[in-house]
């Protein structure tokens, strides 16, 4: 693959670079500009696949630093101190069976897994936009006999979309990859230490 890419990204360059000289050439002959013909062509061939560089990074940078983070709304400790004696009595389910739902046209999934009878770790994906290539993420671990959220995560990655995962916006550009807001990897991680806590005994 990435041998593809390598050849994709020099085709293009040869390319922008025949597009760039050709625009010139014509400037010549038609007796106009040929630095501003031969700028503007470079900076079309540029646009075509960067435009959205930009306000990719910018919209992912405002929104890690406005909505993203890890917060825990209720510790084991005060769970435990409202519930007497019902952590010891939870059994894990093995493989943690889960159920799944895509909704928004596939824009977004929703990934429920039963951790055992009274907690779910509920994984949700969705596209910020139709046009730029992000994707915000949110696990939350939720006690379903109250319906309580005890902790939340929130991430947004770029590069990718949760539709499409194959070509553009995917992995063919790859400049644009981001997986995780500043901190992100490691709230994630604190995310999935807290739900370990509420899985039950292993049978």
């Amino acid at each position: 693959m990435g041998i593809i890419l390598l050849a994709l990204v020099g085709l293009y360059l040869l390319v922008s670079l025949g597009v760039v000289i050709g625009a010139v050439a014509y400037a010549r002959k038609a007796g106009k500009s040929p630095k501003r013909w031969g700028w503007s062509a470079a900076l079309v061939m540029y646009l075509i696949p960067f435009w959205d560089w930009i306000p990719t990074v910018a919209v992912h940078q405002y929104y890690c630093a406005t909505e993203a983070g890890f917060w825990v709304y209720k510790t084991p400790e005060q769970w435990k101190k409202e519930n007497p004696g019902v952590m010891e009595t939870l059994v894990a389910n093995t493989g943690a069976p889960s159920r799944n739902e895509q909704v928004d046209d596939g824009h977004a999934k929703t990934k429920v897994f039963i951790l055992n009878d009274r907690f779910n770790w509920i994984v949700t994906q969705q596209d910020f936009s139709n046009v730029l290539p992000i994707i915000r993420s949110e696990q939350k671990v939720t006690d379903t006999k109250t319906n309580e959220v005890l902790a939340r995560y929130v991430d947004f990655g770029t590069g990718n979309s949760v539709k499409n995962t194959v070509g553009p916006p995917g992995p063919l550009k790859f400049w644009l990859h981001s997986g995780h807001c500043n901190r992100g990897g490691q709230n994630q991680d604190a995310l999935r230490d807290f739900r370990n806590i509420f899985f039950g005994e292993q049978k």
